[in-house]
């Protein structure tokens, strides 16, 4: 099974799992990029409320071909109870069919309130959660 990680992560710990991830599974890794980064400011303020609402952002091209994969495994950290807004372009990027892991990084760890919400915005794209991975990191 070809496998594909897409990950965003601001503070390193995000794409610290998703590299780890990507050893074990032998799979290929994709970083996405917002096209004008967060600050530590500007995350607590725009992107924790982005998140929460479930907005999307400008992000540079990926440069990957979804449809190639079998599975695609999401990385992201958990702002406000919610993944980071990058990773909503991702999941609307995501054609029909394919198998989707999520991994979830937080600071507190018990992000599992946000999973359903998550889960519906993928199965609307007729896409299927196959896992889930909850990692609480150290802040």
């Amino acid at each position: 099974m070809k496998t594909l990680i897409v990950y965003y992560s601001m503070s390193g710990k995000t794409k610290k799992a998703a590299t780890e991830r990507a050893k074990k599974e032998d799979a290929d890794i994709f970083e996405v990029k917002k096209k004008k980064p967060y600050s530590i400011i500007t995350a607590f303020i725009f992107g924790a409320r982005a998140a929460m609402a479930q907005k999307t952002v400008e992000i540079e091209e990926l440069g990957c071909d979804f449809a190639s994969y079998d599975k695609i495994i999401l990385a992201t950290p958990i702002w406000g109870g919610f993944p980071a807004p990058p990773t909503n372009n991702v999941i609307a990027m995501l054609p029909s069919g394919k198998e989707v892991e999520l991994i979830f990084t937080s600071g507190g760890g018990g992000s599992t309130k946000c999973l359903d919400k998550v889960k519906a915005l993928i199965e609307k794209q007729d896409c299927k959660v196959v896992g889930y991975v909850d990692i609480k990191v150290a802040k």
